[in-house]
């Protein structure tokens, strides 16, 4: 085999690998009744119950952020994120969690907020350390 043959060869099989590699965080879009039924990892839209109450205790444990969400459906269910809470978290528009069902509650292993208005297009990414 010709040398430019191996190395075209090599290329393909890192491509393979990347797109593998890449398909595996691939996640669908879901509310909490389709994330229940699935059972899989999904991508969940929603927005902060500002009369709910946000568990964080920085002191207790720094990684644990509980609170409630209102999905595009309008279900509200309880989240819990083992991450820090981020600036701003109770003024954020709309929040994208990338997690699974476990029984009543949403386990999330991502986050990302959309700012409010005045930040302009400004996103806060949070990534758990359990995964």
């Amino acid at each position: 085999m010709k040398r430019s043959h191996l190395i075209a060869i090599a290329a393909i099989a890192v491509a393979i690998g990347i797109l593998i590699s890449a398909s595996r965080d691939m996640t669908t879009y879901a509310n909490f009744a389709q994330a229940a039924q699935k059972g899989d990892r999904v991508k969940l839209v929603g927005y902060l119950v500002k009369d709910r109450p946000v568990e964080y205790d920085p002191v207790k444990d720094p990684n644990f952020l509980a609170f409630y969400l209102r999905d595009d459906a309008g279900e509200v269910r309880r989240v819990v994120l083992r991450a820090g809470k981020p600036q701003d978290f109770e003024r954020s528009e709309q929040i994208v969690l990338t997690g699974q069902m476990k029984g009543e509650v949403f386990e999330a292993s991502d986050m990302l907020l959309k700012c409010p208005s005045k930040y302009k297009d400004e996103e806060v990414y949070v990534r758990s350390e359990k995964e």
